[in-house]
């Protein structure tokens, strides 16, 4: 065993469970990083016998590095809490040789909403970096939409099988979720000193909704699908609105 699971968490004791089940025969070694849950998300990651380092909210990149530096070892699998793996992919992890510190792995996603796996629109098609060693590779210091460190000597390679992203288990949650990122990334714009503007507030949910529904086949997902393309465009419109208030405070 020479990787280490990374996976940051706050009240995630509806779903945490399940991605541990999933990366059970793959470490000895798991880190979580807590944020302050107030349910039993702790416990249940003890149960698994997951390190926990239980730390303040500093953004999903810092704090995702936080567990990066405890790990054991060099080689990092980092997950969020609500993404376990299937068995094709688990299986692929266990049988590679990590030879290369240079190398990362990318996998495809699954996105679930609601227990539905979202095969068209926004959610389709995804693809992110989970694995790398962390002599090379760390996470970059942005709140939200962080992003890896990565090299011109960095070489990608795609692993068979699927990350299981459940994503939302209720529309309650997902609206909560889209106001706390659209907030995020307003503030992330406003300190990288963007503006918004009519375009931005009145055109670009417009676009947002016609290309995840319509060039996107977002429709073929049924009412899910267009409640996922409105909330997409209706994300993009909170995300100005927040913006146009923190430009008018400077």
């Amino acid at each position: 065993m020479s990787v280490s699971v990374v996976i940051i968490t706050k009240n995630e004791a509806h779903i945490i469970g399940t991605t541990l089940q999933s990366l059970q025969g793959i470490t000895d070694d798991f880190i979580i990083v807590d944020s302050g849950s107030s349910d039993n998300t702790i416990e249940i990651c003890k149960n698994f016998g997951a390190k926990i380092i239980e730390t303040n909210w500093d953004g999903y990149g810092p704090n995702k590095n936080k567990g990066i530096d405890a790990a054991k070892y060099d080689w990092i699998l980092n997950l969020d809490a609500d993404e376990a793996i299937d068995t094709e992919l688990k299986n692929a992890i266990q049988n590679l040789e990590f030879a290369n510190e240079n190398t990362v792995y990318n996998f495809k996603f699954k996105n679930f909403f609601c227990n539905k796996w979202i095969r068209f629109g926004e959610w389709a098609g995804d693809k992110h970096v989970r694995l790398f060693n962390r002599n090379k590779i760390k996470w970059n210091s942005a709140a939200v939409h962080e992003g890896l460190t990565l090299t011109s000597h960095t070489k990608i390679i795609m692993l068979p099988g699927n990350i299981l992203h459940y994503t939302v288990q209720n529309i309650n949650e997902y609206i909560s979720k889209t106001v706390t990122y659209a907030k995020l990334n307003a503030t992330k714009y406003h300190l990288q000193g963007r503006h918004s503007n009519f375009f931005k507030l009145r055109m670009a949910p417009g676009l947002t909704f016609f290309q995840h529904y319509i060039l996107r086949l977002g429709f073929l997902d049924g009412w899910e699908g267009y409640l996922i393309a409105k909330t997409t465009a209706w994300y993009t419109f909170l995300k100005y609105s927040f913006l146009k208030e923190m430009n008018k405070k400077i």
